[in-house]
């Protein structure tokens, strides 16, 4: 395993920076990345509020810098308005429609991690079934995979599951893309997201010039409410499916008043962790969207199998 290139507290002390000096950082990180490419980079747009605050980071130093948005069809209809209606942003689709690829691959529940282990488990592959017992390859007990062994029940259901929808839906059309116009992507994804970019960030920093693939994510080191804060000092215009951008005083922090993250819609990845979940609040905000997931796409058996609430 190649040696990290920061630590756990390097993210801890760069997460503390006043927000000036992340913007500072972020931008320097986006002129490093486009002059190492001479200018062939892009930025990888979703409509989200992350995303939207990369482009203006970006375009507050290069005007012209492309951004390119995938429509995948799974958007809010908010943000994918949001997304083709933002000067020079070229639009990318997928190969295969939603429904064909849960068809043949299923749904990525509970995260993208434990997705793919299952996928792989049922293709009887001895590392995924190890990690999905807690163990190493070589069988020894690993602290950090026992969160695995809680959702070995979901190798019996009925269901597909897997983390292919990302890969198909998003990544391969960048990809494909990024191949044919010879550039890469700048993406505004960030450390506090999940433990796998986390994890990633702390391998290889914001910057990845020596894999496979160039990559630059300026943005890990920034949090939730420094996006949100951002916002509400630019006054940065973003999708309405946000709602606006107010303080909490019980929660003593910054918060949206309509969704408080956006991604595919009909994507059931941590939706076990809320007490109200998206698809409640889909059913009350977007109920045309809600049936077509529950019944034409069949996810309301799936969340019920897993013990989600659909409505």
């Amino acid at each position: 395993m190649p040696e990290k290139k920061y630590t756990h507290e390097d993210l801890k002390v760069m997460q503390e920076w006043s927000l000036e000096r992340k913007i500072q950082v972020t931008q320097l990180r986006i002129m490093e990345f486009y002059h190492r490419y001479n200018g062939k980079v892009n930025v990888s747009f979703s409509g989200g509020k992350d995303s939207t605050v990369l482009l203006d980071l970006a375009r507050k130093v290069f005007p012209d810098i492309e951004a390119v948005f995938v429509d995948t069809g799974l958007e809010f209809p908010e943000v994918r308005r949001f997304a083709r209606n933002t000067p020079n942003v070229t639009i990318l689709r997928p190969k295969m429609k939603f429904d064909a690829v849960v068809k043949e691959f299923g749904w990525c529940y509970p995260s993208k991690d434990v997705a793919e282990l299952i996928y792989y488990v049922r293709k009887k592959s001895s590392w995924a079934i190890n990690a999905m017992k807690g163990l190493n390859t070589d069988g020894s007990v690993n602290s950090f995979k026992q969160r695995y062994i809680k959702w070995q029940y979901l190798l019996d259901s009925p269901f597909k599951i897997s983390a292919k929808c990302c890969e198909i839906m998003k990544e391969n059309p960048i990809n494909k893309y990024n191949k044919k116009t010879d550039s890469n992507s700048i993406i505004g994804t960030m450390a506090s997201d999940s433990q796998r970019r986390k994890l990633t960030w702390l391998m290889t920093g914001c910057n990845n010039f020596s894999g496979k693939t160039p990559i630059s994510k300026p943005m890990s080191f920034w949090t939730t409410q420094d996006v949100l804060t951002y916002i509400h000092t630019t006054q940065l215009p973003i999708a309405s499916v946000y709602g606006e951008i107010v303080y909490d005083n019980a929660k003593n922090k910054l918060v949206t008043t309509g969704e408080e993250r956006t991604g595919c819609i009909f994507c059931p990845v941590g939706c076990h962790l809320h007490k109200i979940n998206k698809f409640q609040r889909l059913a009350d905000n977007h109920p045309k969207l809600h049936k077509y997931c529950m019944e034409k796409l069949g996810l309301g058996e799936f969340l019920d199998y897993c013990g989600i609430a659909k409505n």
